[in-house]
């Protein structure tokens, strides 16, 4: 007796796909998500029959209509996708969380699978299959230091200024440094956004790293055009910025398309002053698209693992979901933000990017800093390459809450691991660290008088 297919049973695969989300407020804002639990349950169960290779074929947005979809589609490694076609997403989330699949097994299927195929199996998984198969995957990336060794837990330094002062940037830069933050990146948002006003942020972290020796990496994030004009003009980055969308529209809001990054990666290349070939960070947030009418009808979710498949053409050194930054529209309270978190990461890594998190909130969502903190522990678990620090938690130039410069040591003791090996070892030679611990001199900008 014939059945019908699984996606039949709602409109469309894309419709299905919605459908099968956790609750997302932004999916209810832009009217496709499950009328239901009950509704959920069926979708997520009708996902898990449909196949790969059913995904290939059908993206959210058609291969001739969006470029993302044409960069995500053209990467696919064909033999290895030809491998694992038939399976259905059920049988990837089998794969995935078999306690004997190891990284390398993962690591030998990941260049056959579409973002699609990868938000699908997000979908049908727990919080805990999320974080243990996250915490298999091991990512790494060179840009001056290496990212993501086993081991390691790092922390990008964020001393943001509402007025772009330069000495505040740089008072904020060495307390984040004497809490031992900042192994990932020393990364400045600034407020005008200028050439001008990006090379003097750069030459002052730039400058400042060198008189201290400090093993890290710069980077100014401003837009990608800005950043490029002041690299042509000479001014020092390790690296260059951008946020991404998961649809060509969504990132023509953002002012870049495909060969504008291609242009900015070719100069990042010639002209950053890394000495490693990972030269890029990204950003990115579960419902950037929607903000800007820019979703295609699509799930906030599978954009977001679409954003992931364009990064993933450049191979940056950094990317991070600024997870509850974009408002309660989007992730409604704790609990959301809580779940986007954990799906981000592991979308990210089984992208094959070395992936980090700011685990935050705006003052305006049903959130306080006790989530923002279970998130971190979760993630620390689950293997984040990085999180984002400010201080006390609070960026006033962003006007949002994240984690502080003093959580870096404390995930670091709970879960028993170390910056990136040459900044734990200029930590120890700064005083500022002992046998993996914070000294009294921790915390004490002075340290750098």
């Amino acid at each position: 007796m014939a059945t019908t297919p699984p996606e039949r049973e709602f409109d469309s695969l894309r419709s299905l796909l919605a459908k099968a989300n956790e609750r997302k407020t932004g999916d209810e804002l832009a009217g496709i998500a499950a009328d239901s639990d009950a509704e959920r349950v069926a979708a997520k169960r009708a996902l898990s029959r449909v196949t790969l290779r059913e995904l290939r074929e059908n993206p959210v947005v058609p291969y001739e209509d969006d470029e993302v979809t044409r960069v995500i589609q053209d990467a696919v490694r064909e033999p290895i996708y030809e491998r694992i076609a038939e399976w259905s997403v059920g049988e990837l989330r089998e794969f995935l969380v078999d306690s004997s699949t190891t990284d390398r097994e993962i690591r030998a299927i990941r260049e056959g699978l579409t973002s699609e195929m990868i938000a699908a199996v997000t979908k049908l998984m727990s919080n805990m299959d999320l974080a243990l198969v996250s915490s298999r995957m091991t990512i790494t990336a060179h840009c001056n230091t290496t990212i993501g060794e086993p081991g390691t837990l790092s922390f990008r330094l964020q001393p943001n200024d509402p007025a772009d002062d330069v000495e505040n940037v740089l008072d904020s830069t060495r307390e984040g440094l004497s809490y031992g933050a900042g192994d990932a990146v020393i990364g400045v948002n600034p407020v005008v956004d200028s050439a001008e006003n990006t090379a003097a942020i750069l030459e002052a972290t730039h400058e400042f790293i060198e008189e201290w020796e400090v093993p890290t990496q710069n980077c100014c994030l401003s837009h990608v055009t800005t950043q490029m004009e002041a690299v042509r003009k000479g001014a020092p980055a390790d690296m260059l910025f951008q946020s991404l969308a998961g649809t060509e529209s969504g990132n023509e809001e953002f002012g870049i398309d495909v060969s504008l990054l291609g242009e900015a990666d070719d100069l990042a290349r010639r002209r950053c002053r890394s000495s490693g070939p990972n030269v890029w960070y990204f950003e990115t947030g579960q419902g950037a698209e929607l903000s800007g009418d820019a979703h295609e009808g699509v799930d906030q979710l599978t954009l977001e693992s679409r954003c992931y498949g364009l990064a993933k053409r450049y191979d940056p050194f950094l990317l991070n979901t600024v997870v509850g930054f974009i408002g309660p529209e989007y992730l409604y309270d704790g609990r959301q933000v809580i779940r986007a978190g954990l799906e981000d990461v592991f979308m990210g890594k089984l992208h094959g990017i070395p992936m980090g998190i700011d685990a935050c909130y705006t003052n305006h969502m049903e959130a306080d800093q006790n989530d923002v903190e279970t998130l971190s522990i979760l993630l620390a678990a689950a293997g984040s390459n990085y999180f984002i620090t400010v201080p006390m938690g609070d960026d006033v130039m962003l006007n949002y809450q994240s984690n502080s410069y003093h959580d870096a040591a404390a995930l670091r003791e709970l879960f028993g691991l170390d910056p990136i090996e040459p900044f734990g070892e200029w930590l120890r030679e700064m005083g500022i660290t002992e046998n993996g611990r914070l000294t009294e001199r921790a915390g004490d900008p002075t340290v750098f008088a």
